[in-house]
C-alpha cells in the first residue's frame, strides 16, 4: 500500500514512484508542482474530472505525504507537502519542467488558465 510511505522515505523509494503511477495523479501534481496551491474544484476543472475522482486521488496522495491541504471555510486546497525529501522535489520539478508543453500537462493547464471564477478571484460554487 502506498499510505503514509513519505513519511519513511528511505523505507521504500518505490513506493513513491507507485503513488505517481496514476496518470490522474501525476496530472494532480504536476499542476501543484507548477502552480503552488490548488482548489479542489480548479483541479476537477482542469483535469476534466469528477469532484469525487479528484477528492479520491488527493487523498491517496496526501495519506502518501506527498501533499497537504488546508481548509478555508468550505474549500480544501492542496500543496505539495513541504516536508518531502530533496531528491523528490527534485523529482517532480525536473518531470514537470520535462512535460509542461507536452499532453495531458499543457491542456490541464490551459484549461485551468481558462477557468471563469477561480478561487484566486472568489471561492468557487
Amino acid at each position: 500500500m502506498i499510505f503514509r510511505i513519505l513519511r519513511h522515505m528511505s523505507a521504500d523509494t518505490n513506493a513513491f514512484f507507485q503513488s505517481l503511477s496514476s496518470e490522474k495523479r501525476l496530472r494532480c501534481m504536476m499542476l501543484l508542482q507548477v502552480h503552488g496551491e490548488l482548489c479542489v474544484c480548479e483541479l476537477t476543472h482542469a483535469l476534466n474530472i469528477a469532484q469525487p475522482m479528484i477528492s479520491r486521488h488527493l487523498a491517496l496522495l496526501r495519506d502518501a505525504g506527498l501533499v497537504q491541504d488546508r481548509r478555508n471555510g468550505q474549500w480544501i486546497y492542496y500543496r505539495i507537502s513541504t516536508e518531502l525529501p530533496g531528491w523528490v522535489k527534485q523529482v517532480l520539478q525536473t518531470t514537470a519542467q520535462a512535460n509542461v508543453e507536452l499532453s495531458p500537462f499543457a491542456d490541464d493547464r490551459l484549461a485551468l488558465i481558462d477557468m471563469p471564477n477561480r478561487p484566486s478571484a472568489a471561492c468557487c460554487a
